[in-house]
């Protein structure tokens, strides 16, 4: 990117432009915001950043963002633990969760399978799900994934893989508008989508 800034500008646009949905106009932006700030708050920005990056790591049940090893919900007895939603990603954890409509565990793939993308099974947190299940008394594994084309190809890899091991594999309803991402969808629609879930045959 050419301009006539500061190069120390140039340096901080260059990477505010690197965060998603951000463009060359917004960077400028939140640069120039970030200039006019007192010196305090853009310290105590710095800070926050760093010690989400340092202070973040991944509960080592289900993978979901946590501070600790284990995190609140899988720490939380009364979660019914029998039963597991399995998502692409933490986000969808707290779109699930706004919903109030749910009350089980979850288990976090980081990724759906996508080969354009080369994006494999081994990529995601398979291999962690299937421990979980020889590990614990699961009942149910709700596949919760967006539905897009990797949505769809992930929740049948996984249905697979689970449905020899005489555990219900039920799916989210199709209430979901195709190609959608959970983070997206409303509170209510998503809710019902899950009330309303179909065992995968």
């Amino acid at each position: 990117m050419q301009s006539n800034y500061p190069v120390a500008l140039t340096r901080l646009i260059h990477h505010l432009m690197q965060l998603p949905g951000v463009g060359p106009k917004s960077a400028i932006r939140m640069a120039f915001h970030i200039l006019n700030m007192p010196e305090k708050n853009v310290a105590d920005l710095a800070d926050v950043i760093l010690k989400a990056k340092n202070d973040i790591g991944f509960c080592k049940n289900c993978i979901n963002l946590s501070e600790d090893e284990i995190c609140s919900i899988c720490d939380d007895y009364k979660r019914e633990s029998a039963i597991v939603c399995v998502v692409e990603s933490p986000r969808d954890v707290n779109a699930i969760e706004a919903t109030n409509e749910y009350n089980g565990l979850y288990h976090v793939l980081h990724g759906l399978i996508s080969p354009m993308d080369d994006i494999g099974p081994d990529d995601l947190h398979i291999s962690e799900l299937l421990d979980r299940i020889d590990a614990s008394p699961i009942k149910e594994v709700i596949i919760a994934t967006s539905p897009s084309i990797e949505g769809e190809a992930t929740a049948m890899f996984l249905a697979k893989l689970i449905r020899p091991l005489g555990i219900r594999v039920s799916r989210i309803a199709y209430g979901l508008p195709m190609g959608s991402d959970l983070e997206n969808v409303d509170e209510i629609t998503l809710g019902k989508a899950l009330s309303g879930r179909q065992e995968m045959l």
